[in-house]
């Protein structure tokens, strides 16, 4: 009798949607604005039920949404493909892409419309504890950053997820290559060559994406039972298990453009997920931290 066995997954999506006239849509994209919609709703219930009136919450949203995307695209321009966009600066503030037999919209001429697919989640992340500082200290003054920060932690952390499906239709960020017969290994057809050879690879954009859901649904839970809301613990415990994941996660990926740091086998991905780390554990230790110091 011959059994069934499963092999890995080609993987060709659509990966965009042409609406009017060259105006297209990315799939990537369409997964910002799910996690910006769905981050909303989350931080309306959580301001509803801590008892914090509603005309904040549109300057958060703003505040956030301009945080993450100017965060993101520095960070990708600066920490991976800085040689690349020192000699296309346009593109590095506009989600366009030099093509000399595109238009633009229909009329303009050399460049095509590509989303803002280079984004970097470290440049996200400092993006948005800058713009939060500044909306905490400008705008909601009657609580505190680290206040905000462990409710933030909610709806940052389900947006990875959509985030990290948004890689997966784009095939970037890939995983290396694994044995063919792993049923859910994913041969990424339409991945750029600079991976490599298009062969069934880790679904590591997959792997992540359960990792956040995973940290969001926990995050939740603690914050519903009102575990330590106010002291950093939720942003703690946030930015030690993403980041943690996102270190160890990194050995099963392709290298991400240029390596803007490589040492003692670690890439540049986890060098700078390790102050991340070190902030959570300080964020879970911030009352400990500040009963030493106001004791001296």
């Amino acid at each position: 009798m011959q059994t069934l066995e499963l092999e890995y997954i080609n993987w060709d999506p659509i990966q965009k949607f042409n609406l009017w006239k060259g105006f297209i849509i990315h799939i990537y994209s369409l997964m910002f604005v799910v996690s910006f919609s769905l981050g909303w709703y989350i931080m309306k219930y959580i301001y509803q039920k801590d008892d914090i009136h509603q005309k904040y919450l549109d300057p958060l949203f703003i505040c956030t949404f301009f945080g993450t995307l100017i965060g993101a695209r520095f960070g990708q321009v600066i920490f991976y493909d800085f040689s690349y966009f020192s000699d296309h600066c346009i593109e590095a503030f506009l989600p366009i892409r030099k093509n000399d037999h595109s238009f633009l919209l229909g009329f303009i001429k050399g460049y095509e419309f590509i989303g803002y697919r280079g984004l970097s989640s470290h440049g996200a992340t400092i993006g948005i504890i800058l713009s939060s500082l500044f909306y905490s200290k400008t705008i909601l003054k009657k609580k505190s950053f680290i206040w905000l920060c462990d409710r933030l932690s909610l709806p940052v952390s389900i947006s990875a997820v959509f985030i990290r499906i948004g890689n997966f239709f784009n095939s970037e960020i890939v995983g290396k290559p694994c044995n063919e017969k792993l049923p859910w290994a994913v041969k990424f057809v339409q991945m750029d060559t600079e991976y490599g050879e298009i062969v069934p690879r880790h679904p590591a954009q997959i792997y992540e994406s359960i990792g956040y859901l995973i940290i969001f649904l926990l995050l939740w839970y603690l914050y519903r039972i009102g575990k330590k809301n106010d002291n950093g613990f939720l942003s703690g415990i946030f930015f030690i298990f993403l980041w943690s994941i996102r270190f160890l996660l990194e050995f099963m990926k392709e290298p991400q453009g240029e390596e803007f740091i490589n040492f003692l086998s670690i890439n540049t991905g986890q060098w700078l997920s390790i102050p991340f780390i070190i902030f959570g554990f300080l964020l879970l230790n911030l009352s400990r931290i500040k009963k030493y110091f106001f004791s001296l």
